[in-house]
C-alpha cells in the first residue's frame, strides 16, 4: 500500500521558516517533519510514498536527491571525480515526487497524483505538517472491514491555554493544555480508495470541502476516532512543542 503526502503548501501561519522553504521541510531534532512522518509510517511496513509537491517543491527534490550523501560519510576523490560512500545510512524507501502545481488545492493534489496508484488498491493520505501516534494497521484494517470509500482519523485538539476549575474564588485545579472537551476533528490521517477521485473536480477542488462532505452525505467517510497524541504544525509555537518533545526523548511519535 502506498502512503500520499501532502506537500505543497504555503504555510503561511509559520511564515518564520516558511518563507525560506516547504513547510514539510522545517526540522524537528534537525530533521524535516516530513522525514519524522514517513518514519512513523515505515514502521508499519509502508515504505512506498508519493509526495504532491507545490511550493518551493524542488527544496524537497534536493532533500531526496541527496539523501544518501546527506546521511553518510564521504571520501571524495576529486582528480578521479569519483565519491565513496562510508557508513551508509539509507532508509528502505520508493519516494515518488510529484509536482502538483503551486497554487493547486489539496484535492486537486491528491487528484493529480492518481496515474501513480494502482487502481483498485486502498492508499493512505496525511498532511505533511502533523505527527501522531495513531494505529496505522489497525486504521487500515478497519477501513478494510468497513467497505467506505474513505476512512478519516477522528481527534480531539489539545487546548491552546491551560484549563483552570474555580471554588470559593480560589483555584482547585489546573490543567496545562488539555486536550478540548468539546469538538472532534479531522485529524489528517486517511485510509482511502481510489473511487475518492470521482468526488474531486480539479485543481481549485479543496479535499476538505466539498469532497469529505460529500463522502459523509453518501455515507462513505468512515471514523477512525483516536485518543492518542496528535499534533498540528501551523505555527511556530507548535514547532517549538514538539522539538521540545523531541529534545527531551519524550515524542510518543518515535517508534522507531
Amino acid at each position: 500500500m502506498k502512503v500520499v503526502i501532502l506537500a505543497g503548501g504555503r504555510g503561511t501561519r509559520i511564515a518564520e521558516e516558511s518563507h525560506l522553504r516547504p513547510k514539510p521541510m522545517i526540522e524537528i531534532g534537525g530533521r524535516p517533519i516530513l522525514w519524522h512522518i514517513m518514519k512513523y509510517y515505515s514502521g508499519f511496513g509502508l515504505t512506498e510514498f508519493v509526495i504532491c509537491l507545490g511550493y518551493k517543491g524542488y527544496v524537497i527534490k534536493e532533500f531526496f536527491a541527496n539523501y544518501v550523501l546527506h546521511s553518510s560519510d564521504v571520501t571524495a576523490d576529486l582528480k578521479n571525480n569519483l565519491l565513496t560512500f562510508h557508513n551508509q545510512r539509507s532508509e528502505d524507501w520508493k519516494v515518488t515526487l510529484v509536482d502538483t502545481g503551486e497554487s493547486t488545492l489539496t484535492g486537486g493534489r491528491v487528484k493529480r497524483v492518481s496515474s501513480y496508484l494502482p487502481d483498485g488498491e486502498p492508499f493512505c493520505l496525511t498532511y505533511g505538517d502533523g505527527l501522531a501516534d495513531v494505529d496505522i494497521a489497525a486504521q487500515i484494517e478497519a477501513h478494510k472491514a468497513s467497505g467506505v470509500l474513505a476512512t478519516m482519523t477522528i481527534v480531539r485538539p489539545p487546548a491552546r491555554f491551560g484549563s483552570s476549575r474555580i471554588e470559593d474564588g480560589r483555584v482547585v485545579e489546573f490543567v496545562e493544555k488539555p486536550q478540548a472537551s468539546e469538538g472532534l476533528i479531522n485529524g489528517g490521517f486517511f485510509v482511502m480508495n481510489t473511487g475518492i477521485f470521482d468526488y474531486i473536480d480539479g485543481d481549485n477542488t479543496p479535499l476538505e470541502a466539498g469532497p469529505l462532505e460529500r463522502l459523509a452525505a453518501d455515507r462513505e467517510l468512515g471514523a477512525w476516532v483516536h485518543h492518542g497524541f496528535w499534533q498540528a504544525m501551523d505555527t511556530l509555537r507548535e514547532k517549538e512543542l514538539l522539538e521540545d518533545l523531541w529534545s527531551r526523548g519524550d515524542a510518543p511519535w518515535k517508534t522507531w
